[in-house]
């Protein structure tokens, strides 16, 4: 495993390389011993399963306020996302910058997306499936998300939207007022 930094302090992406040979592939999907060094005192406390039919769907962006704020593992089983996460920190030097990663069981890579990130994905291939590994359980009521298309946060999805759900259609636009969340 290594670990890759992104240009937003704190936000990493996990390559693994998978061993392969005529039987099919094996790979590790987590090991505390290696990534203890960015999980630290926090323990894996979920894990959920998505699978996203249509190509374009958009799922996010998503995430949850103190103190059930939350670090997410986030990696590609099966098919393509463009995952994303955006820095929400209040006072953060890259506050409301995103960035983005391509995931796919190939590449091997997982977003590591610590507290004070909203996060999304958009699928590219049909019937894409994730898992994420949460550090809190999820709390409906600290449940917080942004607008996918925001224009303060001019994230690049590379699709058009097809697909949204109601909830994340519902997600308000930044105001002038946000100062970010703290972790």
């Amino acid at each position: 495993m290594n670990i890759l930094p992104t240009p937003i302090l704190g936000l990493m992406v996990i390559e693994t390389v998978p061993n392969v040979d005529t039987r099919g592939v094996f790979g590790r999907l987590y090991c505390e011993q290696e990534l203890n060094a960015l999980i630290g005192h926090r323990k894996i406390m979920q894990i959920n399963h998505s699978r996203t039919v249509n190509i374009g769907a958009v799922r996010g962006m998503h995430f949850q306020l103190h103190p059930h704020a939350e670090m997410k593992l986030v990696r590609c089983l099966k098919g393509r996302v463009w995952d994303v996460a955006v820095d929400l920190r209040h006072g953060s030097p890259t506050f409301l910058h995103w960035h983005a990663e391509e995931l796919t069981p190939k590449n091997g890579h997982m977003m590591v997306i610590p507290e004070g990130f909203a996060h999304g994905f958009q699928v590219l291939e049909p019937d894409s499936e994730l898992l994420y590994l949460h550090t809190a359980p999820h709390t409906p009521s600290a449940e917080g998300g942004l607008l996918h298309s925001d224009p303060k946060l001019g994230i690049h999805w590379p699709l058009n939207v097809t697909d949204l759900s109601e909830r994340d259609a519902g997600h308000p636009l930044i105001d002038e007022g946000f100062q970010g969340l703290s972790v």
